[in-house]
């Protein structure tokens, strides 16, 4: 709640002090002390899933669960109701249930508990049975993780966090630009685009900090999202949560032997669910259309969800659009539905077809012209379009100022002046973004080999400058040659 920033630490610390003099929840505590209104913490609890209550609650077979119970306590040699409970991420009334299941089947065997008298650490071994039957288990699915959710809870889930659900300020995207130096329209543009959810496009020359955008806008949410670790659909597997992606927000509770109760609330979290920052995937000329679609192990029988997939309740940036292995218009045919319907359609190896919410940010950042890489129609479909051009003069020594103080060095308006003469007039160049730093970097770096203070002086501004391209534009003259200072 305090990252969604609907209450803050000290209103979440007044009413721990209340509960410790009224009792009762967080929750009811915050409303009654008119910090937040009982529609808006309804709203937010609704949002994070809450534990089955029984087996069927799951929607999983439960021979199918009793069958990843089996699979984790072998490949992991777990031995007790915790590890059981820690491993399968289901309630420890489901996996009683479960483990029940396995003795009266002559899977498990009991060997009572050592040092507690808590059924938690009550301790088990898989008998000869048990290991034949989980190997033979292994050998149709060798999925072993994290009970997984229906398809039909994760499509829910999906629906409820939205990127649409917050409301991008200007202040939030200037702080997500941090030290970036853009001018004002590009934030007014940007704007607008981050609360509609549509897709967009940003485009303009290299070097003026298209992927730098695209990166930092994924810092504008604030919300916090819940990732399945696994989805079922009519006994297939597919594999959602990716550490590489997903950043969790906190740890886990451990699971206790006794049942607790909710800080805000009755329900209990489904630990089948991580909560987690809203993701944010970049491809670029890597990107192919298989990986748009679901990857099937063979070996394992089991899949992995595609990177848009787990981008959903994100960004998705396609970067370098149109350098892909893949063809402009094969990408833009594969999502030209899904970007207008914000449905889209995956099939799995059986043939079944099933559709998903397509609720996630694509931003498609070229360097190229537009009207080259797609026609109209699908130009219609990219409601936001956003010219990053090159910077007018301001900006342009505004970044190099900042260069500048980042490496100690002071810019003489000599000193910038010329740096502009050679770049616009004699290597006829546009200003570019990325100039200042690769001109500061090369100048520092020529002055530290010299075993020189590191200043500003012509030929080492040249040297700099000539490494931005190596063929100088037409007609340009020779540049003239000074030992002098540029002061």
């Amino acid at each position: 709640m305090i990252r969604a920033k609907l209450v803050t630490e000290e209103d979440v610390a007044n009413a721990v002090a209340r509960i410790a003099e009224h009792g009762g929840r967080l929750g009811d505590n915050l409303v009654a002390m008119g910090l937040i209104t009982q529609e808006v913490l309804e709203a937010f609890i609704h949002r994070i899933p809450t534990e089955p209550t029984d087996i069927a609650a799951t929607g999983i077979d439960e021979t199918q669960l009793l069958a990843l119970l089996m699979k984790l306590i072998y490949t992991g040699r777990l031995e007790t109701n915790r590890q059981f409970v820690e491993a399968i991420k289901l309630p420890y009334h489901l996996v009683l249930d479960l483990v029940q299941m396995a003795v009266d089947r002559a899977l498990l065997r009991t060997l009572g508990s050592r040092d507690s008298d808590s059924l938690m650490d009550m301790s088990y071994a898989i008998t000869d049975e048990g290991r034949r039957w989980t190997i033979d288990a292994l050998q149709r699915l060798r999925y072993v993780g994290p009970a997984p959710v229906t398809i039909e809870e994760f499509t829910d889930q999906v629906n409820l966090q939205k990127l649409t659900n917050e409301l991008v300020t200007i202040e939030r995207i200037r702080k997500a630009l941090g030290d970036l130096t853009f001018d004002d329209s590009i934030v007014e543009q940007c704007g607008p685009a981050l609360n509609s959810g549509r897709a967009m496009l940003l485009y303009g020359p290299p070097g003026n900090g298209k992927t730098s955008v695209a990166f930092r806008l994924a810092g504008v949410f604030n919300d916090v999202i819940y990732v399945p670790y696994a989805v079922s659909i009519e006994g297939q597997i597919i594999r959602v949560h990716d550490p590489s992606i997903h950043r969790p927000l906190k740890t886990e509770p451990a699971a206790s032997d006794e049942v607790t109760t909710s800080f805000l609330r009755t329900d209990e979290f489904d630990a089948r669910w991580v909560p987690c920052r809203r993701p944010f995937v970049m491809a670029g000329g890597e990107l192919t259309l298989e990986m748009l679609d679901l990857r099937y192990d063979p070996t394992g029988h089991f899949y992995e969800a595609p990177l848009h997939v787990k981008a959903l309740g994100g960004c998705f940036i396609i970067d370098d659009f149109g350098r892909q292995l893949v063809r402009p218009t094969d990408l833009l045919n594969r999502w030209i539905v899904p970007l207008e319907s914000r449905v889209d359609y995956l099939k799995l190896h059986t043939g079944k077809t099933f559709s998903i919410p397509f609720e996630e940010l694509i931003v498609f950042s070229t360097n190229l012209e537009p009207e080259d890489l797609m026609d109209t129609a699908f130009l219609r479909r990219l409601p936001y379009k956003i010219e990053i051009g090159a910077p007018s003069l301001d900006l342009y020594r505004q970044i190099f100022e900042k260069e500048c103080a980042r490496q100690g060095l002071a810019m003489p308006d000599q000193a910038f002046e010329f740096i502009v003469h050679k770049i616009v007039d004699e290597k006829e160049l546009e200003l570019a973004a990325y100039h200042p730093r690769f001109i500061v970097d090369q100048v520092v770096a020529t002055c530290r080999f010299m075993g020189q203070k590191p200043h500003f002086e012509p030929r080492f501004i040249e040297y700099a400058i000539n490494n931005l391209r190596v063929k100088r534009g037409h007609g340009s003259k020779p540049a003239t040659r000074t030992s002098a200072h540029v002061n």
